[in-house]
């Protein structure tokens, strides 16, 4: 009998070595797409299952120091934030209305400090090499040339909104209108062109910039902070979110006053 019972054991083992067997066999005859697809689908099914197993790690990770007695002290850097003042008062809208001056401001700030010293620039160039007026007329063109080339694009990517407040900016920093900066650096003809196109859209090229009032009120308030260097923290008191950096390429220009052979 116990003859009898390795002999039936051993057959039963055979039976799985050669179920086995075909089935090995069978999966290498399987066309190379359905043998892909089913490979595919196991695999799938690992990960799946490994998914599971892992411990879902929630929270925000901290840093931390071992103190003199061996004990961990865990810190964390708090990101700063901006304090409104008492007494401020808004409506919703007005609320709105001024998060969106801050962020055209963001936009485009750093064009108006970038022009201001290409203007200073300019001026310098004129007064020591541009002696003559055909001489100075060849180099402002050259200039405006140039500063098509470096910033057309950026202008055009941005909003009606986000060019007046650079036009505003643009004169607090230069100390010009837009009307007298395009009458002095190319003639009163395109100057009034411009004033006229202007107040198609309901704008004056010949309004000053007025910190005290108004909208220039709340920009000047913009400028301040952000001469203080309290920008980043300000904008993000208001977006939860670091301000965008606009990186300029060029801060000066290559043109210079072209003179004509004697």
């Amino acid at each position: 009998m116990a003859g009898w019972r390795e002999f039936c054991y051993l057959c039963i083992r055979m039976r799985k070595v050669v179920l086995i067997g075909m089935l090995l066999l069978a999966a290498c005859m399987l066309p190379d797409g359905r043998a892909h697809a089913q490979s595919e689908t196991a695999l799938e099914t690992l990960r799946d299952a490994q998914a599971q197993s892992r411990r879902i790690v929630r929270g925000t990770p901290m840093y931390f120091e071992l103190d003199a007695q061996g004990d961990t002290v865990f810190m964390e850097t708090l990101d700063p934030v901006w304090i409104f003042p008492k007494g401020r008062r808004m409506k919703d809208g007005d609320w709105r209305r001024y998060y969106k001056l801050v962020y055209n401001f963001n936009k485009v700030y750093p064009y108006a400090l970038v022009g201001r010293k290409m203007m200073a620039q300019v001026d310098s160039t004129i007064a020591a090499d541009a002696s003559k007026r055909s001489e100075r007329n060849r180099y402002i063109n050259d200039v405006e040339k140039e500063l098509f080339r470096i910033f057309e694009k950026d202008i055009r990517n941005m909003t009606i909104n986000q060019g007046l407040v650079l036009m505003r900016l643009v004169d607090r920093e230069c100390g010009m209108s837009a009307f007298t900066i395009i009458k002095t650096y190319e003639n009163g003809f395109a100057a009034n062109f411009w004033q006229l196109v202007a107040r198609i859209f309901s704008q004056n090229l010949k309004t000053r910039y007025d910190p005290s009032s108004g909208e220039d009120a709340k920009i000047e308030e913009l400028c301040k902070i952000w001469d203080s260097g309290q920008w980043d923290a300000f904008y993000y008191s208001i977006f939860m979110e670091r301000p965008a950096k606009v990186v300029i390429k060029q801060e000066t220009l290559e043109s210079e006053v072209r003179k004509k052979n004697p």
